[in-house]
């Protein structure tokens, strides 16, 4: 009777307890994460890489980093199954969102005083800087401090690494790329700025733009799914993509003969901040590393995987 009592006891305390949690999350304090567009209004709106005059804010339009890839992985595995991080059944994973320059070139860890990329790739860029490894809190704790559980739970399920901590890959894309965007420069979060709110900023950014592009289900719809016994041809695939999109995205392709399916980038100019803005689907300016014929959109491990809801 005394042992049964103990355990009732300690069973209301966990529920209590995960009530409480629970309740301290859904009435934690959101904290905004927006930029300061007051000043882009009346401004004249063009796309970027477009302009036909000099754009004088950089915070209003995308300058920097104009021609943006929205890009995704095809993973078979993450190599931490035991640790619960698994990818997305029915659904590719969030790569990044790149800010590519007007001429197709790109420039990489543009503000080291944000850089919080543990093990920063390049590690020297091409003019010799050297990008230090960040070894202080991990970009999860930042969103968190921002209240952004939600945000959380979604790139933990479409956002996933392989062979390293997710955290350690969203650390990675905001560091390389988003310090090359314009729109995402700490002066655009002025005034009123509170410390990482542009990288917080950024990764909902990331996942809206992801969004746009259900790549499983387009090529599910087009009779193009994942098999071990099927091949495709690099036509079947980019036509499929091309009907919903309008533009012929980039596919990525690795092994020696460029027939094992593992990328999509979808190329866009931005209307606007790269926040908000609208997105304009272009051809990608990049040709595709797959082979014509024979292109293995190889089947995951199904221990790999996670039912997921949209």
């Amino acid at each position: 009777m005394f042992k049964l009592s103990l355990i009732s006891l300690a069973t209301s305390v966990s529920i209590v307890h995960a009530e409480f949690l629970h309740l301290s999350r859904s009435t934690q304090t959101l904290f905004t994460t927006y930029p300061n567009i007051d000043a882009c209004v009346g401004l004249p709106v063009q796309h970027s890489c477009e302009n036909t005059t000099v754009l004088t804010n950089s915070c209003c339009n995308v300058v920097q980093g104009g021609l943006v890839l929205q890009t995704q992985y095809w993973d078979t595995y993450t190599g931490l199954e035991s640790q619960g991080q698994l990818l997305p059944q029915g659904s590719w994973g969030i790569h990044g969102l790149w800010p590519d320059n007007c001429d197709g070139s790109y420039d990489q860890y543009c503000d080291l005083s944000r850089q919080y990329d543990p093990a920063p790739s390049p590690s020297t860029l091409p003019n010799g800087t050297v990008v230090p490894p960040y070894q202080g809190p991990s970009v999860r704790t930042f969103i968190q401090d921002f209240g952004r559980y939600d945000l959380l739970k979604y790139m933990d399920t479409y956002w996933v690494n392989q062979g390293a901590p997710n955290e350690d890959f969203w650390a990675h894309e905001f560091s390389k790329h988003a310090t090359c965007t314009s729109t995402f420069d700490v002066a655009c979060y002025e005034p009123g700025y509170q410390e990482h709110k542009e990288v917080v900023n950024f990764y909902e950014t990331v996942t809206k733009v992801f969004q746009m592009y259900p790549t499983y289900n387009i090529l599910a719809a087009a009779g193009i799914v994942p098999s071990n016994t099927t091949t495709y041809t690099l036509s079947q695939i980019t036509n499929a993509l091309y009907s919903q999109t309008g533009a012929v995205p980039y596919l990525g392709c690795v092994g020696s003969s460029g027939t094992i399916l593992d990328e999509v980038w979808y190329f866009h100019h931005v209307l606007g901040t790269e926040q908000y803005g609208h997105f304009k689907t272009l051809n990608s300016t990049t040709p595709s590393s797959c082979a014509e014929t024979g292109i293995w959109y190889y089947e995951r491990t199904p221990t790999s995987e996670r039912v997921v809801s949209y």
